[in-house]
């Protein structure tokens, strides 16, 4: 054997799963595709986004949470109605239990920190046994995504410098070792050098081939956002046409290709219809990977508008129901949708998605996170505003459609339309009464003490030059999430077509849908990510490290 454990991706889960490994005397190769500058995967452009439940930090917001309120909460938005998601149902109990019991003390043992202000992320449909977040758990990490791999990566250089693990970079794994019906490693092909950047296309040239035996296997090589093409295939008809034009939240060695060769293997894929695409993705001025989008995380208070320039229907609010909102907007025939609003809303209540979209949180740098307290927004935002070929900025409803019309398909939006919309939305900011239930959640948000810090401006109306600019700013379809994958029991195990174990392969991350093949069903409650990505992981090189 050249390993005790194989662990394939070296990301998020993979990190986890080899140093949990190592940890129990195990020795430990991790494959990766892409060069060690990569170390990390997608985790490191991350918000560093966890879900966590009843946390000291909810408790000093004044949030009451408890498992049950977030088991509810889980299972409506998850909405299991297969006979395949026996172990996803599992899973996601599992992983309840863990977001609400040692996630946040064995984070915190380990270094990690959070920061103090949790955030409301997906704040639902308007039932309260339907999707959503009754309150909010969105607690970003102090260092943002590196933050979070910064212990991991610790670890598994301390394994590294012993001896116990060691790491076979520009490795691309071509398929399974199957021996009587046991994995029992990888193959495929050694890639050359690269000196590509972290994030950008690396070369596919390959100097010779390899295998690697081991007695456990673990797959960790992330989801499919990176192919178009791929996600086209498995979009769901319940979610309307696939688009014609998307933007990619993810680099393009974000592949999916694991799965269909894990599938070669023995293993099953199930619920490979689940995604998870936003709605609010805009084109990165300073791309770091081709067609680089960034998601904006709103505010409640833009108004958001189809590229024909009409209003979304109640629960299609900033931040509610992500895919509820893309069904939606897949039945207006158009690839990409409006947020409209004010300056005084872009610099309350827009945030961007990523480590490097947020220095001050990302360096962990308190003079500067304290500029987000004054007048104007934060740099990021500012830069996108000036730049961002999404982003129109007026001085009149008259300018502002014109900018519209020009940045998106020519002639959409109207400009008297338009102008009733702003108007009718100003004579309800009025008085502290309204029948727009959207201005009445914005009112609601408030009353939480953390929105109304940093998240959610004063209702005010958007047509009071005071207020403005006016700013429109362009939606794209982002890929991201594969939500369906390998599927694995409780112990990370991977499972055959027949319902059996298969020997030797274990899966974590986001090839197993986050753990058990979709433990979010077909929604997600957003932290669930890099969190689905640590707790897998963990499971996954316990077992295998268990099982050797």
């Amino acid at each position: 054997m050249d390993a005790d454990v194989v662990v394939v991706g070296a990301g998020l889960a993979g990190l986890v799963a080899a140093a949990e490994a190592a940890d129990r005397g195990r020795s430990v190769v991790v494959v990766d595709q892409e060069g060690e500058q990569n170390l990390g995967g997608q985790a490191h452009w991350s918000l560093g986004g966890l879900f966590l439940v009843d946390s000291p930090e909810q408790r000093r917001l004044g949030v009451r949470d408890s498992l049950e309120l977030a088991t509810r909460d889980w299972m409506g938005s998850a909405q299991f109605d297969r006979p395949e998601d026996y172990w996803p149902r599992r899973w996601a109990q599992a992983y309840l239990d863990f977001a609400a019991g040692e996630k946040r003390s064995w984070l915190h043992q380990m270094g990690l920190r959070l920061f103090p202000v949790v955030g409301w992320a997906e704040r639902g449909d308007g039932r309260a046994n339907g999707h959503g977040n009754s309150v909010p758990r969105f607690h970003i990490t102090w260092g943002t995504g590196p933050g979070v791999l910064a212990p991991f990566i610790r670890r598994v250089r301390e394994h590294e410098e012993s001896g116990r693990l060691r790491f076979a970079f520009r490795h691309q794994v071509d398929g399974l070792l199957v021996e009587a019906g046991c994995v029992v490693g990888v193959q495929g092909a050694v890639l050359e050098p690269t000196t590509a950047p972290r994030g950008t296309a690396s070369s596919r040239t390959q100097t010779g081939a390899f295998q690697i035996r081991g007695q456990a296997v673990v797959v960790t090589s992330g989801g499919i956002g990176g192919d178009h093409d791929l996600v086209r295939k498995v979009w769901p008809k319940r979610l309307g046409t696939p688009p014609e034009t998307m933007v990619s939240g993810v680099p393009a060695h974000v592949d999916g290709r694991m799965l269909a060769i894990s599938q070669a293997g023995g293993a099953r894929v199930i619920n490979p219809d689940r995604l998870w695409a936003y709605v609010e993705g805009v084109r990165n001025w300073d791309p770091i990977w081709a067609n680089h989008g960034i998601r904006i995380l709103p505010g409640p208070s833009s108004l958001w508008l189809d590229a024909a320039g009409q209003r979304l229907p109640a629960p299609f609010y900033p931040g509610f129901h992500t895919l509820g909102t893309l069904k939606h907007l897949r039945e207006t025939g158009h690839d990409y949708s409006w947020f409209v609003l004010t300056q005084k809303v872009i610099e309350k209540e827009f945030a961007l998605s990523g480590s490097e979209q947020n220095p001050d949180l990302t360096g962990k740098d308190h003079r500067l996170l304290l500029a987000r307290l004054k007048s104007g927004a934060p740099g990021p935002v500012e830069a996108f505003k000036e730049h961002g070929q999404d982003f129109v900025v007026a001085n009149s409803v008259e300018e502002l459609v014109a900018g519209m019309n020009r940045v998106g398909e020519p002639g959409m939006i109207s400009e008297d339309h338009l102008r009733e919309l702003l108007e009718t939305h100003d004579l309800e900011i009025g008085n502290k009464f309204s029948k727009d239930a959207q201005v009445t959640a914005v009112r609601g948000a408030r009353q939480y003490l953390g929105d109304r810090l940093i998240r959610t401006a004063k209702p005010h109306k958007f047509l009071d030059p005071r207020n403005g600019p006016l700013i429109a700013v362009r939606l794209n379809i982002l890929t991201r999430k594969t939500l369906g994958g390998l599927e694995t029991d409780l112990s990370a195990r991977c499972m055959t077509e027949s319902g059996e174990v298969l020997p030797g392969l274990y899966a974590a991350g986001e090839v197993s849908g986050f753990g058990g093949g979709g433990m979010m069903g077909y929604n997600a409650l957003e932290g669930t990510f890099l969190g689905g990505c640590i707790f897998s992981g963990r499971v996954a090189g316990r077992a295998a490290a268990a099982d050797v």
